[in-house]
Protein backbone atom coordinates (compact mmCIF):
# COMPACT_ATOMS: atom_id res chain seq x y z
CA UNK A 1 0.00 0.00 0.00
CA UNK A 2 1.22 3.51 -0.73
CA UNK A 3 2.98 5.33 2.06
CA UNK A 4 0.38 8.14 1.94
CA UNK A 5 -2.36 5.65 2.90
CA UNK A 6 -0.29 4.40 5.80
CA UNK A 7 0.24 8.00 6.93
CA UNK A 8 -3.51 8.68 6.68
CA UNK A 9 -4.25 5.62 8.77
CA UNK A 10 -1.66 6.67 11.34
CA UNK A 11 -3.24 10.11 11.64
CA UNK A 12 -6.70 8.59 12.13
CA UNK A 13 -5.27 6.34 14.83
CA UNK A 14 -4.72 9.42 16.97
CA UNK A 15 -8.43 10.24 17.02
CA UNK A 16 -10.05 7.12 18.50
CA UNK A 17 -9.32 3.77 20.13
CA UNK A 18 -10.99 1.97 17.21
CA UNK A 19 -8.63 3.52 14.67
CA UNK A 20 -5.66 2.83 16.92
CA UNK A 21 -6.68 -0.80 17.18
CA UNK A 22 -7.08 -1.22 13.40
CA UNK A 23 -3.73 0.50 12.76
CA UNK A 24 -1.89 -1.79 15.16
CA UNK A 25 -3.58 -4.89 13.75
CA UNK A 26 -2.59 -3.98 10.20
CA UNK A 27 0.99 -3.54 11.39
CA UNK A 28 0.90 -7.08 12.84
CA UNK A 29 -0.01 -8.45 9.42
CA UNK A 30 2.35 -6.17 7.50
CA UNK A 31 1.59 -3.10 5.41
CA UNK A 32 3.14 -4.83 2.39
CA UNK A 33 0.12 -7.18 2.30
CA UNK A 34 -2.50 -4.39 2.36
CA UNK A 35 -3.98 -3.60 -1.06
CA UNK A 36 -6.86 -1.28 -0.17
CA UNK A 37 -8.20 0.47 2.91
CA UNK A 38 -11.62 2.06 3.24
CA UNK A 39 -11.89 5.68 4.27
CA UNK A 40 -13.30 4.79 7.70
CA UNK A 41 -10.91 1.83 8.12
CA UNK A 42 -13.77 -0.68 8.24
CA UNK A 43 -13.04 -2.29 4.86
CA UNK A 44 -9.63 -3.84 4.23
CA UNK A 45 -8.23 -5.84 1.31
CA UNK A 46 -5.11 -7.96 1.72
CA UNK A 47 -2.99 -9.83 -0.81
CA UNK A 48 -1.88 -13.17 0.64
CA UNK A 49 0.53 -15.60 -1.01
CA UNK A 50 0.19 -19.35 -0.62
CA UNK A 51 3.16 -21.71 -0.48
CA UNK A 52 3.07 -22.14 -4.27
CA UNK A 53 3.49 -18.41 -4.77
CA UNK A 54 -0.09 -17.90 -5.95
CA UNK A 55 -1.59 -14.64 -4.76
CA UNK A 56 -5.07 -14.46 -3.26
CA UNK A 57 -7.22 -11.49 -2.34
CA UNK A 58 -8.84 -11.47 1.11
CA UNK A 59 -11.48 -8.82 1.84
CA UNK A 60 -12.42 -8.04 5.42
CA UNK A 61 -15.39 -5.93 6.53
CA UNK A 62 -15.33 -4.81 10.15
CA UNK A 63 -18.77 -4.71 11.75
CA UNK A 64 -19.99 -1.98 14.11
CA UNK A 65 -19.44 -4.13 17.18
CA UNK A 66 -15.87 -5.12 16.22
CA UNK A 67 -14.02 -6.82 17.88
CA UNK A 68 -16.95 -8.21 19.89
CA UNK A 69 -18.58 -9.07 16.58
CA UNK A 70 -16.51 -11.09 14.09
CA UNK A 71 -15.64 -9.44 10.77
CA UNK A 72 -17.24 -10.50 7.49
CA UNK A 73 -14.84 -12.05 4.99
CA UNK A 74 -14.78 -12.83 1.29
CA UNK A 75 -12.00 -14.18 -0.92
CA UNK A 76 -11.19 -15.52 -4.39
CA UNK A 77 -11.55 -19.17 -3.30
CA UNK A 78 -14.17 -21.84 -4.14
CA UNK A 79 -15.67 -21.58 -0.67
CA UNK A 80 -14.95 -19.42 2.37
CA UNK A 81 -13.78 -21.02 5.59
CA UNK A 82 -15.72 -20.84 8.86
CA UNK A 83 -14.01 -18.11 10.84
CA UNK A 84 -13.16 -18.97 14.43
CA UNK A 85 -13.48 -15.79 16.47
CA UNK A 86 -13.41 -14.66 20.07
CA UNK A 87 -13.29 -11.30 21.85
CA UNK A 88 -9.50 -11.69 21.98
CA UNK A 89 -9.08 -12.41 18.25
CA UNK A 90 -7.31 -10.01 15.91
CA UNK A 91 -7.00 -9.50 12.17
CA UNK A 92 -3.79 -11.52 12.09
CA UNK A 93 -5.86 -14.51 13.24
CA UNK A 94 -8.14 -14.05 10.22
CA UNK A 95 -5.14 -14.01 7.90
CA UNK A 96 -3.64 -17.08 9.58
CA UNK A 97 -6.89 -19.03 9.20
CA UNK A 98 -7.04 -17.92 5.57
CA UNK A 99 -3.50 -19.22 4.98
CA UNK A 100 -4.48 -22.57 6.50
CA UNK A 101 -7.54 -22.64 4.25
CA UNK A 102 -5.35 -22.00 1.19
CA UNK A 103 -3.19 -24.99 2.07
CA UNK A 104 -6.25 -27.25 2.09
CA UNK A 105 -6.99 -26.14 -1.48
CA UNK A 106 -3.54 -26.81 -2.95
CA UNK A 107 -4.37 -30.24 -4.39
CA UNK A 108 -7.56 -28.84 -5.90
CA UNK A 109 -5.67 -26.01 -7.64
CA UNK A 110 -2.86 -28.33 -8.72
CA UNK A 111 -5.44 -30.58 -10.40
CA UNK A 112 -6.85 -27.65 -12.35
CA UNK A 113 -3.34 -26.50 -13.20
CA UNK A 114 -2.70 -29.87 -14.88
CA UNK A 115 -6.01 -29.66 -16.74
CA UNK A 116 -5.36 -26.08 -17.89
CA UNK A 117 -1.94 -27.04 -19.27
CA UNK A 118 -2.98 -30.25 -21.05
CA UNK A 119 -6.48 -29.60 -22.39
CA UNK A 120 -8.23 -26.98 -24.54
CA UNK A 121 -9.82 -25.00 -21.70
CA UNK A 122 -11.94 -21.87 -22.04
CA UNK A 123 -9.85 -19.60 -19.80
CA UNK A 124 -12.31 -16.75 -20.09
CA UNK A 125 -14.57 -18.82 -17.83
CA UNK A 126 -12.03 -19.95 -15.25
CA UNK A 127 -10.53 -18.54 -12.08
CA UNK A 128 -9.12 -19.73 -8.77
CA UNK A 129 -12.58 -19.32 -7.22
CA UNK A 130 -14.30 -21.67 -9.67
CA UNK A 131 -14.63 -25.42 -9.22
CA UNK A 132 -15.39 -26.15 -12.87
CA UNK A 133 -13.86 -25.91 -16.32
CA UNK A 134 -15.30 -25.78 -19.83
CA UNK A 135 -13.20 -27.99 -22.10
CA UNK A 136 -13.47 -27.71 -25.89
CA UNK A 137 -13.72 -30.98 -27.81
CA UNK A 138 -14.22 -29.45 -31.28
CA UNK A 139 -17.16 -28.58 -33.59
CA UNK A 140 -18.61 -26.09 -31.09
CA UNK A 141 -18.94 -28.85 -28.49
CA UNK A 142 -17.48 -28.93 -25.02
CA UNK A 143 -17.38 -30.75 -21.69
CA UNK A 144 -18.44 -28.98 -18.48
CA UNK A 145 -16.26 -30.51 -15.77
CA UNK A 146 -16.93 -29.90 -12.06
CA UNK A 147 -14.40 -31.09 -9.47
CA UNK A 148 -15.07 -31.82 -5.80
CA UNK A 149 -13.17 -29.07 -3.96
CA UNK A 150 -12.58 -31.10 -0.80
CA UNK A 151 -11.80 -34.35 -2.65
CA UNK A 152 -10.34 -33.43 -6.07
CA UNK A 153 -9.20 -37.00 -6.75
CA UNK A 154 -12.79 -38.28 -6.71
CA UNK A 155 -15.00 -38.84 -9.76
CA UNK A 156 -15.99 -35.39 -11.09
CA UNK A 157 -19.41 -34.30 -12.29
CA UNK A 158 -19.51 -33.93 -16.05
CA UNK A 159 -21.89 -32.60 -18.70
CA UNK A 160 -21.51 -33.06 -22.43
CA UNK A 161 -22.78 -30.12 -24.49
CA UNK A 162 -23.26 -30.08 -28.27
CA UNK A 163 -24.95 -31.90 -31.15
CA UNK A 164 -21.93 -33.57 -32.77
CA UNK A 165 -21.97 -37.43 -32.78
CA UNK A 166 -18.74 -37.26 -30.76
CA UNK A 167 -20.73 -35.90 -27.80
CA UNK A 168 -23.03 -38.92 -27.69
CA UNK A 169 -20.10 -41.30 -28.00
CA UNK A 170 -18.20 -39.65 -25.13
CA UNK A 171 -21.33 -39.56 -22.97
CA UNK A 172 -21.90 -43.30 -23.48
CA UNK A 173 -18.23 -44.08 -22.76
CA UNK A 174 -18.39 -42.09 -19.54
CA UNK A 175 -21.56 -43.79 -18.33
CA UNK A 176 -20.17 -47.23 -19.15
CA UNK A 177 -16.75 -46.67 -17.56
CA UNK A 178 -17.50 -44.39 -14.60
CA UNK A 179 -16.84 -47.18 -12.07
CA UNK A 180 -13.28 -47.48 -13.39
CA UNK A 181 -12.31 -44.13 -11.85
CA UNK A 182 -9.25 -44.70 -9.65
CA UNK A 183 -8.20 -42.13 -7.04
CA UNK A 184 -4.63 -43.43 -7.17
CA UNK A 185 -4.35 -42.53 -10.84
CA UNK A 186 -3.79 -39.00 -12.11
CA UNK A 187 -6.88 -36.99 -13.03
CA UNK A 188 -5.92 -36.72 -16.71
CA UNK A 189 -5.22 -40.45 -17.01
CA UNK A 190 -8.61 -41.22 -15.46
CA UNK A 191 -10.30 -38.84 -17.87
CA UNK A 192 -8.69 -40.46 -20.91
CA UNK A 193 -9.50 -43.95 -19.61
CA UNK A 194 -13.19 -43.30 -18.99
CA UNK A 195 -13.74 -41.35 -22.22
CA UNK A 196 -11.62 -43.85 -24.21
CA UNK A 197 -10.01 -40.96 -26.07
CA UNK A 198 -7.44 -38.21 -25.72
CA UNK A 199 -9.09 -34.80 -25.53
CA UNK A 200 -7.70 -31.96 -27.69
CA UNK A 201 -4.65 -30.08 -26.46
CA UNK A 202 -4.64 -26.25 -26.35
CA UNK A 203 -4.30 -24.68 -29.83
CA UNK A 204 -0.97 -23.16 -28.76
CA UNK A 205 0.37 -26.38 -27.18
CA UNK A 206 3.52 -26.00 -29.29
CA UNK A 207 4.49 -23.00 -27.20
CA UNK A 208 6.50 -23.46 -24.03
CA UNK A 209 4.84 -23.27 -20.63
CA UNK A 210 6.71 -20.03 -19.98
CA UNK A 211 5.11 -18.46 -23.02
CA UNK A 212 1.61 -19.67 -22.17
CA UNK A 213 1.06 -19.56 -18.42
CA UNK A 214 1.37 -16.56 -16.14
CA UNK A 215 3.75 -17.31 -13.27
CA UNK A 216 1.51 -15.45 -10.82
CA UNK A 217 -2.15 -16.20 -11.63
CA UNK A 218 -1.38 -19.53 -13.39
CA UNK A 219 -3.88 -18.75 -16.14
CA UNK A 220 -3.08 -18.44 -19.83
CA UNK A 221 -5.40 -15.49 -20.36
CA UNK A 222 -6.70 -12.64 -18.27
CA UNK A 223 -10.46 -12.58 -17.64
CA UNK A 224 -12.68 -10.66 -20.03
CA UNK A 225 -13.39 -7.50 -18.08
CA UNK A 226 -14.05 -3.95 -19.33
CA UNK A 227 -11.99 -2.57 -16.42
CA UNK A 228 -8.88 -4.24 -17.92
CA UNK A 229 -9.23 -2.19 -21.10
CA UNK A 230 -7.04 -3.46 -23.95
CA UNK A 231 -5.61 -6.09 -21.58
CA UNK A 232 -9.00 -7.83 -21.30
CA UNK A 233 -8.65 -11.50 -22.24
CA UNK A 234 -4.98 -10.93 -23.05
CA UNK A 235 -2.19 -13.50 -22.83
CA UNK A 236 1.15 -13.16 -21.08
CA UNK A 237 3.05 -10.09 -22.27
CA UNK A 238 6.13 -9.94 -20.04
CA UNK A 239 9.01 -12.45 -19.80
CA UNK A 240 11.77 -12.42 -17.19
CA UNK A 241 15.04 -11.63 -19.00
CA UNK A 242 17.03 -14.08 -16.88
CA UNK A 243 17.77 -16.90 -19.37
CA UNK A 244 17.68 -19.53 -16.62
CA UNK A 245 14.22 -18.37 -15.56
CA UNK A 246 12.30 -17.00 -18.59
CA UNK A 247 9.06 -17.00 -16.62
CA UNK A 248 6.14 -15.29 -18.37
CA UNK A 249 3.62 -13.01 -16.69
CA UNK A 250 0.66 -10.83 -17.43
CA UNK A 251 2.09 -7.35 -16.87
CA UNK A 252 -1.03 -6.55 -14.82
CA UNK A 253 -0.39 -9.52 -12.50
CA UNK A 254 3.30 -8.66 -12.19
CA UNK A 255 2.43 -5.04 -11.46
CA UNK A 256 0.02 -6.08 -8.69
CA UNK A 257 2.70 -8.39 -7.28
CA UNK A 258 5.31 -5.65 -7.26
CA UNK A 259 2.92 -3.24 -5.55
CA UNK A 260 2.56 -5.72 -2.68
CA UNK A 261 6.33 -5.74 -2.07
CA UNK A 262 7.76 -2.98 0.13
CA UNK A 263 11.11 -2.85 -1.72
CA UNK A 264 9.47 -2.03 -5.06
CA UNK A 265 10.33 1.41 -6.47
CA UNK A 266 8.25 3.45 -8.89
CA UNK A 267 9.44 6.03 -11.39
CA UNK A 268 6.64 7.66 -13.39
CA UNK A 269 4.69 4.72 -14.87
CA UNK A 270 7.33 2.03 -14.32
CA UNK A 271 7.66 -0.29 -11.32
CA UNK A 272 11.13 -1.63 -10.49
CA UNK A 273 11.51 -4.77 -8.39
CA UNK A 274 12.53 -8.41 -8.54
CA UNK A 275 11.18 -11.48 -10.32
CA UNK A 276 9.03 -13.62 -7.95
CA UNK A 277 10.88 -16.75 -9.11
CA UNK A 278 14.57 -15.90 -9.62
CA UNK A 279 14.82 -12.49 -7.84
CA UNK A 280 16.48 -10.91 -10.88
CA UNK A 281 15.58 -7.23 -11.51
CA UNK A 282 12.38 -6.60 -13.44
CA UNK A 283 10.72 -3.40 -14.67
CA UNK A 284 7.11 -3.28 -15.77
CA UNK A 285 5.01 -0.43 -17.14
CA UNK A 286 1.69 0.25 -15.44
CA UNK A 287 -1.35 2.26 -16.36
CA UNK A 288 -1.77 5.36 -14.24
CA UNK A 289 -5.33 6.53 -13.89
CA UNK A 290 -5.86 10.07 -15.10
CA UNK A 291 -6.97 12.51 -12.38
Amino acid sequence: MECSEQTRCKELAKSSSFYRSVYSEIEEIGWEHLLRLGGDLTFLTFCILDKKGRKHVLEIQLEKGYPKCPPSISADVPYVFNLEWSIHSRLKDVVQQFREHLEKLQEFWSTFKDIDKALWVNHNMSSSAMSYRYIHIGNDCFIALSINVTDPRSLPEIRFVGSDPLVNMLRKNWQRNSKKWNKNTSFLENLACLLETQLPSPPDAHMSDQQVECGICYAQSLPVDDELGDKSGGRTDYICENSSCNRAFHSICLGDWLRSITTTRQSFNVLFGNCPYCSEPVAVKINIAKP
